[in-house]
């Protein structure tokens, strides 16, 4: 059954909306006139057909009826603000990454995200608040909010994915359909994949044929963790076509990190050793793993092959914004030129 949530602001509209459904399917695919939008680079991209709305949006949730297309867009978590972001949307509101000792939304995403409002903390974010921005979509997970949904759709139509993280790309598409902007969307991450995909070719050539193997190793507050394939950065460095010690091979989705001590930090050896820092040092193992006599008998702690990584992009960015800046990173660890987009 289809799970109605008209935001307060759109209320007065229930007349226009209705003469506009007349003839027109509530599932995507639509056809008809093409409605102009902005993509990142301040590009006009046409294909967001505006009378493809009002849709109906299956999701983690149920189901929710989008009367038109939103332009007013609160993002609850990083992997929805890295999609909107690159599909041209400025989000009115957001939650700054739960990690970022810094503060602040993502260096990455630049201007991006200029003028939006912080509505978190990212596991209680400001209800009243999120009212006030008087959004025309709501976009989260069941895993971050279920205990909030009922009164986030009370605001504004509220599209949820199941979880973060590793199905990256089957939010992404969530995200495109709830916004009307599924070929954008699909044409990015092809480009992204085959980036990837070419980044892997140049980088078995450069290793005589053989590709290497990428470890993901994590410092925060507690004990340090190794990230599987089945994490977002895990399924980025498939798409590369890097390979994984055994210590981070699982595909199994609710397996996507291991806790590691300092004794046991001999599980991250790999040929190129990727290191993010989630918290402030002194508050991690950081210190203890790296004065270790294991972490310093690493082959890639002997041959310079550590490289500090930012956060943001290989742990909370969970987009292909996100992704791309990883590919960047990879290619400079590796020694080849990132192939063009």
């Amino acid at each position: 059954m289809s799970t109605r949530t008209t935001p307060r602001g759109l209320r007065r509209l229930g007349t226009a909306l209705a003469a506009l459904a007349i003839g027109v399917t509530a599932l995507t695919g639509c056809g008809g006139s093409e409605d102009k939008s902005t993509d990142s680079k301040g590009k006009e991209n046409v294909g967001a057909a505006s009378d493809a709305f009002p849709r109906t949006v299956k999701h983690a949730m149920g189901e929710t009826e989008i009367p038109t297309q939103p332009k007013n867009v609160v993002v609850l978590d990083t992997g929805e603000l890295d999609s909107v972001t690159m599909l041209g949307i400025k989000p009115v509101g957001a939650v700054s990454p739960h990690f970022k000792t810094a503060g602040g939304f993502p260096e990455y995403l630049g201007d991006k995200v200029e003028g939006a409002k912080d509505v978190g903390p990212l596991l209680e974010p400001n209800l009243e608040l999120i009212a006030s921005l008087k959004p025309d979509l709501i976009l989260s997970s069941k895993v971050r909010h279920e205990k909030v949904y009922d009164k986030l759709k009370g605001i504004a139509p509220t599209v949820f994915t199941e979880t973060t993280g590793g199905p990256w790309k089957e939010n992404l598409k969530v995200h495109a359909e709830a916004l009307g902007l599924e070929k954008e969307a699909g044409d990015r991450l092809k480009a992204y994949e085959a980036r990837a995909k070419a980044l892997g070719e140049a980088i078995k050539e450069k290793f005589d044929g053989k590709m290497p193997s990428a470890s993901v190793v994590r410092f925060v507050a507690g004990p340090t963790r190794l990230y599987q394939k089945s994490s977002y950065s895990g399924v980025v460095l498939d798409d590369i076509g890097l390979q994984r010690p055994e210590s981070q091979s699982s595909t199994d989705p609710e397996v996507t990190m291991l806790d590691v001590s300092p004794e046991q930090i001999d599980k991250a050896e790999a040929d190129l050793v990727f290191v993010t820092l989630a918290d402030e040092p002194s508050k991690t193992k950081q210190k203890d793993v790296t004065s270790n006599p294991v972490w310093k008998s690493l082959g890639a702690v002997k041959n310079d092959k550590v490289f500090t990584v930012p956060d943001e992009t290989w742990m909370s960015g969970i987009g292909v914004q996100a992704a791309e800046h990883m590919l960047e990173d990879v290619a400079k660890a590796a020694g080849v030129e990132l192939p063009e987009a």
